[in-house]
């Protein structure tokens, strides 16, 4: 069972830094599209970052584009996102996801990923 579980959420002021981890477990996540979302109180889940299972590529909204890295280490079995220059407007929960296809295109939707983690609240103080 592929199980998603994040950590190192927390309260920062504005302009910190903040780096989540995903531990995956359940299988070897190597060929796998990894992503990170976030979903603030009375909006919709919003796409932050993707990187592929090959050649490490990445995708990012103008958002978070410049202040967001999305990272892997497949040994570990873990995604990470670290996030600089955070602003009130990154608070929400964050979420990471992965595919059920091996070696498919990573996604920057919501929809075409099949598991998810239970999330960790990222609080940004103004």
């Amino acid at each position: 069972q592929v199980q998603l579980v994040e950590s190192g959420g927390g309260l920062v002021q504005t302009g910190g830094s903040l780096r989540l981890s995903c531990a995956a477990s359940g299988r070897s996540f190597s060929s796998y599209a990894m992503g990170w979302f976030r979903q603030a109180p009375g909006k919709e889940r919003e796409f932050v970052a993707a990187m592929s299972w090959i050649l490490g590529a990445t995708s990012y909204p103008d958002s978070v584009k410049g202040r967001f890295a999305i990272s892997r280490d497949n040994a570990k079995n873990t995604v990470y996102l670290q996030m600089n220059s955070l602003k009130p407007e990154d608070t929400a929960v964050y979420y990471c996801a992965t595919q059920a296809r091996s070696n498919y295109r990573m996604s920057t939707r919501a929809l075409e990923y099949d598991y998810w983690g239970q999330g960790t609240q990222v609080t940004v103080s103004s």
